[in-house]
């Protein structure tokens, strides 16, 4: 039996919306130590730890949660970093909403335990009174290489060190951390938290090698003649996706991903940066994911007045998070639903002056569940716009397919894999992670990250 049996979970404590909306400071502030106290009490420790077996990267949740409530959250810390190489990340960006948490008994009857809260507050508690380095594993005499250093890539190089090899992350960006650097604002997920769980990494020897484009500067297949006898693939998805309407090479229109990789990794939003971003008042932001909260959000912050989503679902089939929601329409962004662009207008220097939308309303469910939307009838209108941001999705970048004799991919350009392990057409590669699914969750990628470094683990063992 739960010690504290309040049927909703302990709030986090935010910055307020009129302040927040802003700055890029980080949003949610933590638990307090006797919140976090409060909160894992609620925890019934249930025999069959559901919420376990719904985590990616399988955390023994209820044990963590127990020491937390014994007050020992240097033993939490443990029990959590055997399972992630990144609790801190995890703990602010992960939708437990939709794993963990939508497990949790507590939640029948009430709101589920704040498994995600207690995550964050032991990483941070962690972080913040935790004088001891991590211990180095001793070598097994083997190496790997990484390809990329986002979650997937990191967290299959975090579980491949602690098992003694050798490994070398190669990224081709300046800093390390891929998405988690690139994409996901300061606000949600403070770049300085990512650089810690990557020094945490180096600790226990993982090497890595920044501003290494594979597939220009090194092959898979040169990388095998440096001696590396496994190599895992986790470049994510980083290729834009356009809507392929009239307009989209007006001066004003952006992809998310360059438009939030100049704000996030390139610093846009500081006075006196070198890679500036300019846009006018009028912002539309085309998606419903968690992309394009972010997008829009940093919009705000960038000093537009008015920030659209449009998004051609309704709110009930939006893929952001509900918090990501919540918080955007908090900051005054608004919301378009069941609506479709179908032509952005221009002026007569090439700038964005407008966006054309058609009215949409929802049919019969399509291949994801979600009800597909169809357009209503005589029912165009217009938005006047400076700035349009397309945030409809990404796809993984063809070079490595393309410089990779006999690596197997599908027509989306995705890397096929055996599924469950991460093994490619390539003896000796594997693959996982944005680079296999396409766009998707960073707890996903990091549990494919995992089941791969336990294969390769296998593999390697297996040729000895």
């Amino acid at each position: 039996m739960a010690k504290n049996m309040d049927p909703k979970k302990c709030p986090m404590p935010v910055q307020e919306p009129e302040i927040r909306k802003n700055n890029f400071d980080e949003v949610a502030l933590g638990y307090t130590y006797e919140m976090a106290l409060k909160e894992a009490e609620r925890c019934m420790n249930c025999k069959n730890k559901p919420c376990r077996s719904a985590c990616p990267v399988s955390i023994d949740i209820p044990a963590f949660i127990e020491r937390i409530v014994n007050e020992d959250m240097e033993g939490a810390y443990e029990i959590i970093s055997k399972s992630s190489s990144l609790p801190a990340v995890c703990g602010r960006v992960c939708p437990q909403e939709r794993q963990c948490e939508s497990k949790c008994i507590r939640g029948i009857k009430g709101e589920s335990v704040a498994i995600g809260r207690l995550e964050r507050f032991v990483a941070d508690y962690h972080r913040e009174h935790s004088t001891q380095l991590p211990k180095m594993p001793v070598s097994n005499g083997h190496k790997v290489a990484i390809i990329g250093s986002g979650p997937s890539g990191l967290t299959a190089a975090g579980d491949l060190a602690k098992m003694g090899y050798k490994v070398t992350v190669y990224e081709a960006l300046h800093l390390a951390g891929g998405v988690l650097v690139y994409g996901i604002p300061e606000f949600r997920l403070p770049k300085m938290i990512v650089q810690k769980e990557i020094d945490n990494l180096k600790a226990i020897g993982v090497d890595i090698e920044t501003n290494m484009v594979i597939g220009k500067i090194l092959t898979i297949d040169e990388l095998f003649d440096m001696g590396n006898e496994a190599i895992y693939i986790g470049t994510g998805a980083g290729l834009p996706r356009f809507m392929n309407i009239p307009g989209e090479s007006l001066k004003g229109v952006y992809s998310a991903n360059e438009y939030l990789t100049r704000i996030n990794l390139m610093k846009a939003y500081k006075e006196g940066a070198k890679t500036p971003i300019s846009h006018g008042k009028n912002v539309a932001v085309v998606g419903g994911g968690n992309v394009a909260m972010d997008a829009a959000r940093c919009a705000k912050r960038m000093g537009a007045e008015n920030v659209y989503i449009v998004y051609r679902r309704s709110m009930n089939e939006m893929p952001a998070r509900k918090e990501e929601v919540e918080h955007a329409q908090e900051e005054g962004i608004i919301f378009r639903t069941l609506t479709n662009p179908v032509e952005i207008v221009g002026d007569e220097s090439g700038m964005v002056s407008g966006i054309r939308c058609i009215e949409m309303e929802l049919g019969e469910p399509d291949a994801s569940g979600r009800r597909s939307p169809v357009e209503k009838p005589d029912s165009e209108f217009s938005i006047e716009l400076d700035t349009v941001i397309m945030a409809i999705g990404t796809s993984p970048n063809p070079l490595i397919r393309s410089t990779t004799p006999g690596l197997e991919t599908n027509r989306k350009g995705c890397i096929v894999t055996d599924g469950e392990n991460g093994l490619t057409s390539r003896e000796g590669v594997y693959a996982g992670g944005d680079a296999v699914t396409g766009a998707a969750t960073v707890i996903l990628a990091m549990g494919a990250g995992k089941a791969a470094a336990k294969a390769i683990d296998e593999y390697i063992k297996n040729k000895e």
